[in-house]
């Protein structure tokens, strides 16, 4: 069995409560987490040329690898979705996900893998309407199914109700919500999610404390612990 923490946080281009952009404490916060993976969202400046919010030199000197989502920009993410990895996990297959709706909205999708280990993450960010938000979903969800073994989504959903899913009824996708994570001066909105297939168990999921988080966004970041039994193969997503 392997066990692995993944965090999702909605960084708001670094930029914290008290209006400055410090990409240092954003990398700061993420290293007390001890995350295996980090997925963020608003990871660039996202007017073009798209810079990065997190500079690459920071976030290697963090002892993190970053997913080049869109080798086309400067920025680390698509539309500002970003997988940071740790050293030992590695990439091995990706696509970039260009979402229908109002807004320019992303998502991106790769399997990772280590020995004896193999996963799909999704990091995604999605649109204000509520209409477009399920679609975008759908969208996420039928590239997904292109993809064998555990899948782990999360990111910025942007449902402000408690009890709405943007998962199918009845469907092997569970969404979970670890907790309200937005306003982070006084969280009351559930925005933040993860979504899972039915190979993943979770061992534990939350919300960041206020803290803890230390006013580095207007979103505090959520985890989840994971584990996944054991592969003697690792298994291509495509």
């Amino acid at each position: 069995m392997q066990c692995l923490r993944i965090v999702s946080w909605n960084i708001r281009k670094a930029v914290g409560l008290d209006w400055r952009r410090k990409p240092e404490r954003v990398l700061r916060v993420l290293k007390r987490l001890e995350p295996d993976i980090v997925l963020l969202q608003e990871s660039d400046k996202r007017l073009p040329p798209r810079p990065p919010a997190l500079p690459l030199d920071l976030v290697r000197r963090a002892g993190w690898t970053a997913i080049d989502a869109d080798p086309d920009t400067p920025s680390i993410g698509h539309h500002g979705n970003a997988i940071l990895l740790r050293p030992d996990i590695t990439l091995q297959a990706m696509i970039a996900l260009d979402l229908p709706g109002l807004e320019p909205r992303g998502a991106v999708l790769a399997t990772v893998t280590r020995p004896g280990m193999s996963l799909t993450l999704g990091g995604l960010h999605l649109g204000l309407r509520q209409r477009d938000r399920l679609a975008q979903m759908a969208h996420v969800l039928d590239a997904a199914h292109q993809f064998d073994g555990p899948i782990v989504l999360g990111g910025d959903l942007n449902e402000w109700r408690k009890t709405k899913s943007l998962v199918p009824p009845g469907s092997n996708w569970t969404e979970i919500a670890p907790g309200p994570s937005f306003h982070a001066s006084a969280p009351r909105f559930s925005l933040d999610r993860f979504v899972i297939n039915e190979a993943v168990t979770i061992d534990g999921h939350g919300v960041v404390s206020r803290q803890s988080a230390e006013r580095a966004s207007d979103h505090l970041p959520i985890w989840m612990d994971i584990e996944l039994s054991d592969q003697t193969k690792p298994r291509n997503g495509f």
